[in-house]
Formats: C-alpha cells, sequence, structure tokens
C-alpha cells in the first residue's frame, strides 16, 4: 500500500498550486480521501476531504473558498487544488485515505511554502 504525494514547493503569496496523492496497493474508488496538514509544532489538522465516488466534500473553515478536492478513481489521485495562498498556509500536506472497518493509510508528505 502506498499513498505518494507530489506538487509541493515554494509559492508567492496569493499564487496557487494543485497537490497529487497517488494511490497504490487497496480499492482507491472505496474510501474517503482527506488532506490535513502540520506545521512545527503543531498537531495535524485536518483540511479537506472527499468521500468516495466525489459524493460530499469538507473543506476546514481556514480554506474554504480557497482550496478544491477532486478525485480521479481511474487514476487512483486525489488533488487539491490549493489558490490565493498565504503564509498561514505554510505546511507539510499528508493525503490520508480512510474507509469504515479498514486500516487508515498515510502519505509521506510534502512541504508547501508560501513566502515572497
Amino acid at each position: 500500500v502506498q499513498l505518494v504525494e507530489s506538487g509541493g514547493g515554494l509559492v508567492q503569496p496569493g499564487g496557487s498550486l494543485r497537490l497529487s496523492c497517488a494511490a497504490s496497493g487497496f480499492t482507491f474508488s472505496r474510501y474517503t480521501m482527506r488532506w490535513y496538514r502540520q506545521t512545527a509544532g503543531k498537531e495535524r489538522g485536518l483540511v479537506a476531504s472527499i468521500t468516495s465516488a466525489g459524493g460530499s466534500t469538507y473543506y476546514a473553515d481556514s480554506v474554504k473558498g480557497r482550496f478544491t478536492i477532486s478525485r480521479d478513481d481511474a487514476k487512483n489521485t486525489a488533488y487539491p487544488q490549493m489558490s490565493s495562498l498565504n503564509a498561514e498556509d505554510t505546511a507539510v500536506y499528508y493525503c490520508n485515505a480512510v474507509r469504515p472497518g479498514s486500516l487508515n493509510y498515510w502519505g509521506q508528505g510534502t512541504q508547501v511554502t508560501v513566502s515572497s
């Protein structure tokens, strides 16, 4: 089982970035996909999630209107599209796959830095 995040990097304030989470080793389409982020000294916090088949999405208040989560079950990949980024969005972003009664899977994380 693997979740591999990519797409992180340095972006200027106000800019956009799209992360990817490529999954393998499990039935991706059956899992809810979540994105968390974590900064030094703070707990990992849920940013956004999308249920299987994209039926329902959730966004933390801090990113609502700026982030859009999506998934492509044909490619076993989940994406958060992030726009209007600011310094408070700087963090390590992790993807997470969850399904009731199944193991919980995590990626290794990708760093996003918003700075001029």
